[in-house]
């Protein structure tokens, strides 16, 4: 890396919207300078928080901006969905600190993406820079670990390379095989899957109507009936509310049309909503929550009208969320997500190594086993 230079910057705002946005592309609103902004304005992402943004800047030889890297100190492991609890607790047990640690990251969201943003002029070998860059800050400060999560393939083949672990995840996501309508997904399923998401739609929608709104037409009443919702979710896992309710009127602020919201009402009342993101061809559903017990409208707010919205827009994916087998049955086909890590010390490296290892040799025969369970025809290509 002699010749090219690396910045720590404390807040997304030290680097202008235009330039970020010019390294990160317009695919993935999860990466974008509103959606990382919104986080750290609104205090969800802070210091007190335990998340210290840390967004890295590498400059080729010439001074140019070659990359930018969303990054954190953490002060803890919480709200990653890339659990490292174990891996802290042994490390400590062993006399060592692990934390704080680094991690290039998008708080609070198991969203693929991309970790490593490179600009579109940037020298070829900028992503391997850019990772080494991230080891030798890691080393410098002396912490324990740095880690990148939901990172692509591409990003975790390159830190596989350099001698980062890599490591496996499982998610569920729905993908539009050329679908004209809902009923034209439904023909690519077995018969009885075909009936039973027709049965539970039917018993969903048979007493609410359901409406969907974007960007500046969701109004702070929205807002406020969706944090209801959001926190009675919260309250039932036994979690906290990572987000505040600020947080989400900046992002329809900022985001615009890209944020989807979908309500449930009985009546004019709204008793549900779901809280989804639009990129160029993938909607992301985060958050829901709701008040009262409907049959199977998680299922119709979360995945069907997703489903819907997505095949109306011409979109390519759904990802709902982390977690979830009782997607499979609705159309929701397993993949694999990746992260990559880096530990200093040695003896603690090979261990974990060990373990990835054999983690990864679970999860794959765990995702032969779930496509078994695929509710698709089988003469579907």
């Amino acid at each position: 890396m002699s010749d090219w230079s690396v910045k720590l910057h404390e807040g997304i705002h030290a680097i202008p919207a235009e330039i970020w946005d010019g390294c990160a592309g317009a695919d993935n609103p999860f990466i974008s300078h509103a959606f990382l902004s919104a986080l750290e304005d609104s205090k969800s992402v802070c210091p007190d928080a335990g998340w210290m943004p840390r967004h890295i800047a590498l400059h080729a030889p010439d001074g140019t901006l070659a990359g930018l890297c969303p990054a954190y100190f953490k002060m803890h492991s919480w709200g990653e969905y890339v659990f490292d609890q174990r891996w802290a607790q042994a490390f400590e047990a062993a006399g060592g600190h692990y934390y704080p640690k680094l991690l290039s990251a998008v708080p609070f969201s198991p969203v693929t993406g991309p970790r490593l943003l490179i600009h579109p002029d940037a020298p070829a070998e900028t992503s391997v820079i850019m990772t080494d860059a991230i080891r030798q800050i890691c080393e410098s400060l002396e912490f324990s670990s740095a880690h990148i999560t939901f990172c692509t393939v591409e990003e975790s083949n390159i830190t596989t390379g350099r001698d980062w672990l890599p490591r496996l995840g499982v998610q569920y996501h729905w993908h539009n095989n050329g679908y004209k309508s809902f009923d034209d997904f439904l023909a690519a399923l077995s018969s009885r899957k075909r009936k039973t998401i027709k049965r539970e739609r039917r018993d969903a929608t048979a007493d609410l109507t359901f409406h969907v709104l974007r960007g500046t037409d969701i109004t702070e009443a929205d807002w406020a009936d969706f944090y209801r919702f959001y926190e009675n979710t919260i309250d039932r896992k036994w979690s906290s509310a990572y987000l505040t309710p600020e947080f989400f009127t900046l992002l329809s602020q900022r985001l615009g049309e890209r944020v989807v919201l979908m309500q449930a009402r009985s009546g004019t009342r709204t008793v549900a909503a779901a809280l989804n993101l639009m990129g160029t061809d993938t909607l992301y559903g985060r958050n829901w929550g709701c008040e009262g017990e409907w049959p199977f409208l998680h299922f119709e707010l979360c995945y069907y009208q997703a489903i819907d919205f997505a095949i109306a827009h011409g979109l390519k994916r759904v990802e709902a969320g982390a977690q979830g087998e009782h997607k499979i049955q609705r159309g929701y086909q397993p993949v694999l997500t990746h992260s990559a890590h880096w530990l200093c010390n040695s003896s603690f490296r090979n261990s974990v190594s060990t373990f990835l290892e054999h983690e990864r040799a679970a999860i794959k025969e765990r995702i032969d086993e779930l496509n078994t369970l695929s509710p698709y025809r089988s003469d579907e290509s």
